[in-house]
């Protein structure tokens, strides 16, 4: 028996407890060769969930549509101009890249998929692709697709992307050394997958090393790591407009043109910047640049309004503040973010009004019911589409408890998308 629709796919997050995760073949593939990766994964206990999330095919084919009409306007001369203008001016250089690992974050309900936020540095995507293939048969009912694609073609796509953003923006020159580069790598709680890209990038021929942005000098025009060039930094830094004095070498690097940085400054401006979403939830807006009908559809059906809070518009959005969700325009990874609901006068008068903050239309997220010792318990979802220049790389679900997702609740973590 095949099961279709939503209503297939909210019966099985609610009652299927299936546990399809094989930890034991997680940790003893091939790329588990280095640096003590098993022992790395085994010790982040919350990273992956034992069990998988079905999805409607549907929500998925409409969350593809999203990402086409992104696509669309990241190439719209009039929508770049005016998320350009808010913009500081590292990200008006110009680029032919295209930003690797995107991240589009969804969560599901009665609505359709609605988009809570765009990533440029979308982490997980290699431990999910690695998670595919350790997983063991599910409810012999269910037609078990983990997103349409098995792990290791997943790697080798996204490790192909690097060299197509080389070669988009540099032609046919070979490019020979890439390094990861993150605050800290060793200390970031995806550090394993920083380790997976870069033994993927050596074994397609390509050197590799993971850094810290102390670890780079600029000199003679030329970006170095560990006393060796780079050509290629593939930017895991939550500081987008490498504004932090710790990254002024790689600002430097980067202004010069000395090395290709992606995702890079501009790619955050065009795709991540949270200001976006208030100019994506305007049909005026978008009409008024020349946005086609159909294309302003789906960003109406798919990103919950936004507002930026204001002095004008401040009064209007306390009043309807247990609606809403108050996010930094600057921020990332759920930090700082606040439930309007529960929001006290103190952090709006403190935080939001002298901070720059957006107010989004509250979209509760779908749970998925898993076991915890022993018991059933709902877990809050959401769901990530990684992509490249549109396509579609990889899809995955995050299970957690809390108001954001975190890595550290009991059964949650990273988990596979079964498509239903």
């Amino acid at each position: 028996m095949r099961l279709h629709s939503s209503t297939s796919a909210d019966a099985l997050n609610a009652s299927c407890h299936c546990m399809t995760l094989d930890r034991s073949a997680l940790v003893a593939g091939r790329d588990m060769s280095t640096d003590d990766l098993p022992g790395l994964i085994e010790g982040r206990t919350s990273l992956f969930s034992d069990s998988p999330v079905f999805v409607p095919e549907g929500d998925l084919d409409r969350m593809l549509e999203l990402v086409e009409v992104m696509e669309r306007l990241a190439r719209c001369p009039e929508f770049v101009r005016l998320v350009l203008a808010n913009a500081p001016l590292i990200a008006h250089q110009p680029s032919a890249t295209r930003g690797a690992l995107m991240g589009y974050d969804f969560h599901l309900g009665d609505a359709g998929p609605q988009l809570i936020e765009v990533n440029t540095n979308a982490g997980g995507a290699y431990l999910n692709a690695l998670a595919i293939d350790a997983q063991r048969a599910c409810c012999p009912e269910v037609d078990w697709r983990v997103t349409r694609f098995d792990g290791a073609d997943r790697m080798d796509a996204a490790t192909a992307m690097f060299a197509e953003e080389w070669h988009r923006e540099r032609g046919e020159s070979r490019l020979r050394r890439v390094a990861i580069v993150d605050d800290d790598p060793e200390g970031q709680y995806l550090y394993p997958e920083f380790l997976i890209v870069r033994e993927r990038l050596k074994r397609s021929g390509i050197d590799a090393v993971v850094a810290d942005p102390s670890d780079l000098t600029f000199e003679g025009g030329v970006l170095f790591a560990d006393g060796l060039p780079v050509d290629l930094v593939y930017n895991r830094l939550t500081d987008f407009y490498l504004d932090q004095p710790t990254h002024a070498t790689l600002r430097a690097a980067f202004l010069d043109r000395a090395v290709l940085v992606t995702p890079s400054p501009r790619h955050h401006a065009i795709y991540a910047n949270k200001r976006n979403l208030v100019l994506l939830s305007d049909a005026q807006a978008m009409v008024s640049i020349g946005v086609k009908p159909a294309d302003v559809d789906v960003l109406l059906r798919s990103i919950p309004k936004t507002g930026l809070v204001t002095s004008e518009t401040a009064g209007e959005l306390w009043t309807s503040r247990s609606e809403l969700f108050f996010k930094p325009v600057a921020g990332h990874a759920g930090k700082a973010v606040y439930r309007g609901d529960k929001l006290t006068r103190k952090v709006w008068n403190e935080t939001i009004l002298p901070g720059a903050y957006i107010a989004q239309k509250r979209v509760p997220p779908s749970t998925r019911s898993v076991i915890v010792n022993g018991e059933p318990k709902a877990l809050k979802m959401d769901v990530r589409l990684y992509t490249y220049a549109g396509g579609l790389l990889l899809a995955a679900a995050r299970l957690y408890d809390g108001q954001t997702t975190n890595f550290r609740t009991p059964g949650g973590g990273f988990a596979p998308v079964c498509v239903v």
